[in-house]
């Protein structure tokens, strides 16, 4: 897990818990930031998966062009 997915799911579950506190409370606006939150969570997770599939890719291909030199 790099640093990415690691944050983004971190503020995700940040904005659940605001999301779910600003419900029971009725304090709408603590709702909708938990919602923004917890959007851009996700965001920066996704980013963080694409990360380490671009680092999976690469290092794969470098392993077959290593493979292939000997």
């Amino acid at each position: 897990m790099n640093k990415n997915q690691v944050k983004g799911h971190t503020g995700e579950a940040k904005g659940k818990v605001k999301e779910v506190v600003g419900k029971v409370t009725g304090d709408k606006s603590m709702e909708y930031k938990g919602k923004a939150e917890k959007f851009v969570g996700k965001t920066q997770a996704a980013f963080g998966d694409l990360q380490s599939d671009h680092e999976k890719a690469k290092d794969e291909t470098q392993a077959k062009s290593e493979a292939g030199k000997s």
